[in-house]
């Protein structure tokens, strides 16, 4: 549907708000600066969606050039533009000059969503220690590393809010991925740390917190030995201890992303917002 040009505008804490004769849009990011890692599929695809409608310029970062290009080509045919930086983030100088970059570009920065993440080792026996170091950069370094680098742009400008991604192994732990699971416990930990230490700079910081979703990593987290049918196993495994019975959607945990990075959320800091359909409410 398209949509007619606002006869009226009204601004409130919450955002600006569009009046069209055919419905009321919510800019709840009205002209904030926002960075989006892993931000070319999934979660953080939907993220940058929602936030460009939001009203937010947006830079995204992600390993995949090419997915880039594809959402920076999606974006401008749906009437947005983005900035896109290709970057490794299991690489503590990547991660410093992705943010530095995205503040250049933008003029600063007010919204960090780290979202990066890799589902790593599936057990901890004969430990493959490339791919657990990759998976302590990706999900706890770089986290780590980016609010440190996010944190002064955002007090030059009165404030900001943070949002990482952990997830529902972040709060209980996981038999199916115990490295993820250490690692996500350690964002919620950082984010509570990180709430304390910027709350004076009028810097919030949350947690989303999914269950298992329906994304690309979703393959990572149960495909266990890879042998014939324990994927869909593992799968049922999951599902049966969801009480609403399915996967979270990408646009799902990116709407309690965008929720706890706008002013909606003002006073909302060092939560961990499980997005789960009630997995953890046993």
């Amino acid at each position: 549907m398209r949509l007619i040009r606002p006869v009226a505008l009204q601004a409130g804490a919450a955002g600006a708000i569009a009046i069209t004769n055919r419905k009321v849009i919510s800019m709840r990011l009205r002209d904030k600066l926002a960075v989006i890692t892993a931000a070319a599929s999934g979660m953080g695809r939907a993220g940058v969606e929602l936030f460009l409608r939001e009203g937010a310029r947006v830079v995204a970062v992600d390993i995949n050039a090419g997915a880039l290009d594809r959402i920076a080509a999606d974006m401008a045919t749906a009437g947005y533009q983005i900035s896109t930086i290709a970057a490794d983030l299991s690489r503590a100088e990547e991660v410093e000059r992705c943010i530095e970059v995205s503040a250049e570009r933008l003029g600063g920065l007010d919204i960090l969503w780290a979202h990066a993440g890799v589902p790593g080792p599936a057990g901890v026996e004969d430990l493959d220690m490339a791919a657990y170091d990759r998976t302590i950069a990706v999900n706890i370094t770089s986290a780590i590393l980016s609010a440190g680098a996010a944190v002064g742009h955002m007090r030059r400008r009165g404030g900001g809010a943070i949002v990482f991604t952990a997830s529902t192994a972040g709060l209980v732990g996981s038999m199916f991925s115990p490295v993820y699971s250490a690692s996500k416990f350690a964002v919620v930990g950082l984010s509570k740390s990180l709430a304390l230490r910027f709350a004076p700079d009028r810097v919030r910081v949350n947690v989303v917190c999914p269950g298992l979703a329906e994304t690309p990593m979703k393959v990572g987290f149960i495909s266990g030995s890879g042998a014939a049918g324990e994927a869909e196993v593992n799968q049922q495994k999951m599902l049966s201890a969801v009480p609403m019975g399915r996967l979270c959607l990408p646009g799902e945990a990116a709407h309690a992303a965008l929720w706890l990075a706008s002013e909606d959320a003002s006073f909302v800091t060092g939560v961990a917002l499980p997005v789960d359909g009630g997995f953890t409410a046993r």
